[in-house]
């Protein structure tokens, strides 16, 4: 699998040893890394197909120090989609209205009719980029239909309806970023914890330090604002519990292909 970390908050937080322990963990997360800050309005992302802990990019980043309000980190273990940059995490796409969504996965899609087609249209090869396809087009139809933009209350409700259509079966650990709202969701127990810092919150898939930590809710979305909670969705009852014959049977035909 893979692991995120995640960060909103009013204000801007030192991430220096959070991002080098998390980055350490990819002695077992070797097929790629992902670095997105959204700051001041702008978006800055990197990503490599390479273990973290041997890219000299990442190295010269961190070495710089960082400071933000808001990003999304990744390391993958890839189980779908070979290891390039196109199945490298976060991944990006704007909708019709310019509004650019930023997504990455901690989990796997053993089987969904509604993400299937988006593999014929998506520059890699992962089910991961395929949620954010499925996405981008949600919100696209909506401003079809009603010929404007979709608020606040209509992201959230999009987000929380296409999680809800696509977790049956399916690990989906996602964290989101629109510009604006920040997505939180997990759907396994013990895989993504949350600690408060600086008028913020940050969120991880494994705690980085001892104290100070405690696990994310199960089974529901959780969208912030810069650090600010606005919404608990409703809880659905598609728990993920690891099944390690279907995870074989996964690799199996994905390697037969």
């Amino acid at each position: 699998m893979c692991e995120l970390l995640g960060v909103t908050s009013k204000n801007k937080i030192t991430m220096d040893a959070y991002l080098d322990t998390f980055f350490s963990h990819s002695a077992e997360h070797r097929n790629g890394w992902g670095l997105a800050l959204f700051d001041d309005g702008q978006a800055f992302i990197e990503k490599e197909p390479v273990r973290a802990m041997d890219s000299l990019c990442l190295k010269r980043r961190l070495k710089k120090g960082i400071q933000t309000s808001k990003c999304i980190a990744h390391i993958r273990r890839a189980t779908i989609g070979q290891v390039n940059t196109n199945n490298s995490h976060p991944f990006v796409k704007c909708d019709d209205s310019g509004r650019m969504w930023v997504l990455a996965h901690n989990g796997t899609i053993f089987d969904s009719d509604i993400l299937a087609p988006y593999q014929y249209v998506q520059e890699g090869t992962t089910d991961s980029e395929r949620i954010l396809f499925y996405l981008v087009d949600r919100m696209n139809r909506f401003l079809i239909r009603h010929k404007k933009l979709p608020d606040v209350d209509a992201r959230i409700r999009i987000v929380d309806e296409m999680i809800r259509n696509i977790v049956p079966g399916n690990k989906v650990n996602l964290m989101i970023h629109d510009g604006s709202l920040f997505y939180v969701h997990k759907n396994e127990a013990g895989t993504m914890y949350m600690k408060e810092e600086n008028d913020g919150v940050i969120f991880s898939t494994q705690p980085l330090e001892p104290e100070g930590w405690e696990e994310v809710v199960q089974n529901r979305l959780l969208v912030f604002q810069d650090g600010k909670l606005l919404y608990v969705g409703p809880a659905h009852d598609h728990t993920y519990v690891l099944d390690e014959e279907k995870m074989r049977l996964l690799f199996f035909d994905y390697a037969s292909l």
